[in-house]
């Protein structure tokens, strides 16, 4: 798969957002957005952009991780992810190069199969407060195809779905400024915002397949 269809997208999303809120989650999720293509009303979606603000479990589990590091290889189950989903969904459980559970990786690995054209952002912030915290880190490192896209619709927050927001998304009623205009309004003069918004678009057209990123601010 490629790309989705709009219809198609809204539905994908819509899924994801059922699992959350009806299946265990390796670690507790706080808020659900869409961004991006399918929160402009693009037909079709090249990528769908999900982000997902999570809450940070601080070892609650701590005592199991012996016995899923023998079981499975994995460092750090009950301490970075939950114990009791880890036995229910080990096909799900992902560690980093370090050996240690990824609590965003078994997230995307539990949310999203590997050829699906979806990025996942994962992050303990609020989509907005990390918007500003990832734009001004990309622009102290000059590295702009680091910025998160501010254009997005929360459509899961505190346990409850927005059904406005869903019949919004489905009927493209949500209106953006174009990226760089988004960028200026955070502060980024005309050049900055221009280039900036190219990086983006660059740096996410070579994005091939499910991908994922974890946060942590």
């Amino acid at each position: 798969m490629t790309e989705f269809e709009r219809q198609d997208a809204v539905d994908r999303v819509a899924a994801l957002v059922e699992t959350v809120a009806s299946e265990p989650m390796p670690v507790p999720v706080r808020e659900v957005w869409v961004y991006g293509d399918v929160a402009l009303g693009l037909d079709p979606v090249e990528r769908l952009d999900v982000y997902v603000t999570k809450d940070m479990l601080f070892g609650r589990d701590s005592d199991r991780e012996r016995e899923f590091r023998e079981s499975h290889g994995i460092k750090g189950v009950g301490e970075t992810v939950d114990a009791d989903w880890a036995a229910e969904y080990d096909e799900y459980l992902r560690a980093n190069a370090n050996g240690h559970a990824a609590p965003e990786k078994c997230l995307a690995a539990h949310l999203v199969d590997d050829d699906e054209p979806i990025h996942l952002e994962v992050c303990n912030a609020s989509f907005e407060d990390n918007v500003r915290q990832r734009l001004e880190g990309a622009m102290a490192r000059e590295n702009y195809e680091q910025i998160l896209d501010p254009r997005g619709v929360c459509l899961w927050a505190q346990d409850q779905r927005s059904d406005e927001a869903f019949r919004k998304l489905r009927e493209s009623e949500f209106a953006f400024p174009p990226l760089s205009g988004a960028l200026e309004m955070l502060g980024l003069d005309p050049e900055e915002a221009t280039e900036a918004a190219e990086a983006v678009k660059e740096y996410r057209a070579e994005a091939e397949g499910a991908t994922v990123r974890g946060d942590v601010v």
